[in-house]
């Protein structure tokens, strides 16, 4: 990995992409450092000290909205948004005809996502910026003049716009990324906030306990390990392609594989479950200083309840992994019809009849697999957890899903300078034979 580093910068292309890259991702980090007015910065440390609900919100924004600043959605309505299209595709006649329609229609497809991630950042930002401006600490709310009375208009438009505007603003810089520089740019912008926050987390463990870095550092490296393991494992179903005749040439005739991912659903599945068990305790967050006895008593209820102090959270949040790993792997193999594709080009399974039996086939194969990366990623959301239970201290280096997203990261953005390097090299190649 490092040679390939070494090599992309003494060639003067690429050694721009790479700066460009990295120049967009600075910049990016100092727009998340620029806060809100009206935002008690001391009351938000506090608040996100006490919930762990929060940490994924915070990870998405590459760490802007524990600061509440402009920055403070990051990507996250962009991501699902990308989310809501790809899950109606398959059930919306005319996405779907565009999804098949090849470049144009992925463009199509991306402009309505783009139109679809304003209003939902809007809600987003409204979800928030609520939330924040009800809860209070020792150090007062920690939003003020935000919510729709009196005299409070103007600046919660004007809070409402910059978050979307700093959205947007996100999104375009992970685009320049994609156009000009190096990796996937809206994943870079995750990446870039999470490891930001490695040197604080450090500081902290070295003045609390010592001892607990070395610690913290094995099971990073061991949880690393076993990322790298699942993200690259995968099933190769064997694949014969028949003979075709056209006038004097003969086509097909060869052998290959159909590689099927052990987690093709990648950390969309941690995306849908910490959603769904976060939503009960935010929704019941509005209802316990009721003035109603029994409605806060049920709001408190659901509050503790959905704790993450309390085991029921945990074990229903590996539950709900496990089970969207099956359905959004469910989603992403139907979208990808690789039974239609294999008849279409004369492609069979040896034993297989093509057809309705291929796509059985093919369906069961990705299930079994699917039973180990699912799991996996179960034990992923639950890690912090399991590493509290064992080392008797709260948080860890890097989240496990920040650490999923980090090497998921690290491992496509490599790819992508591997091909770079290899295009060029044949290149040269190319130029030396002439």
């Amino acid at each position: 990995m490092l040679q390939a580093v070494s090599n992309a910068f003494k060639l003067p292309d690429l050694r721009k992409k790479i700066v460009f890259t990295i120049i967009v991702l600075v910049i990016y980090r100092f727009a998340a450092h620029v806060p809100i007015p009206g935002v008690n910065l001391e009351a938000m440390r506090a608040m996100f000290q006490a919930n762990q609900l929060l940490g994924l919100l915070d990870m998405f924004s590459g760490g802007a909205m524990s600061n509440f600043s402009v920055m403070a959605l990051g990507v996250y309505p962009y991501i699902t948004a990308q989310i809501v299209l790809q899950l109606l595709t398959p059930i919306v006649p005319f996405l779907e005809r565009l999804s098949k329609e090849g470049e144009a229609g992925r463009d199509k497809i991306n402009q309505f996502t783009m139109l679809l991630t304003i209003p939902l950042a809007i809600l987003h930002g409204l979800g928030q910026a609520s939330l924040l401006a009800q809860s209070s600490t020792a150090a007062g709310p920690a939003i003020s003049n935000f919510g729709f009375r009196a005299g409070t208009w103007l600046p919660t438009l004007s809070t409402l716009l910059t978050l979307t505007a700093g959205t947007m603003l996100a999104i375009w810089m992970g685009k320049l990324i994609d156009d000009d520089g190096i990796g996937n740019g809206i994943s870079l912008i995750i990446f870039g906030g999470i490891i930001s926050g490695i040197p604080q987390r450090l500081a902290q463990m070295a003045v609390t306990s010592p001892w607990s870095i070395l610690v913290f550092l094995v099971i990073t490296a061991v949880t690393v390990v076993g990322i790298v393991l699942v993200h690259e494992g995968q099933r190769r179903v064997p694949v014969h392609y028949a003979k075709r005749v056209r006038g004097n040439r003969i086509y097909g005739g060869q052998s290959t594989h159909v590689p099927l991912q052990v987690n093709s659903a990648g950390m969309i599945p941690l995306i849908f479950a910490v959603s769904i068990m976060m939503l009960p305790g935010i929704v019941s967050s509005y209802f316990v200083n009721s003035g109603t006895a029994w409605v806060a008593r049920v709001a408190g209820a659901i509050s503790s309840m959905f704790s993450t102090t309390g085991a029921f959270y945990w074990i229903l949040y590996f539950v709900l992994v496990v089970a969207f790993t099956y359905f959004y792997t469910d989603v992403i193999f139907q979208q990808q019809d690789l039974p239609e594709t294999l008849r279409r080009q004369g492609g069979f399974v040896p034993g297989i009849r093509p057809g309705a039996r291929t796509a059985e086939y093919l369906q069961g194969v990705v299930r079994r697999i699917t039973l180990v990366g699912a799991l996996f990623l179960g034990i992923i959301a639950i890690l912090p957890i399991l590493v509290q239970a064992v080392t008797g201290t709260q948080g860890m280096l890097i989240t496990s899903t920040g650490l999923l997203i980090v090497v998921g990261v690290v491992l496509d953005t490599m790819k992508q300078l591997e091909a770079q390097l290899m295009m060029r090299h044949y290149e040269g190649f190319i130029r030396r034979m002439r």
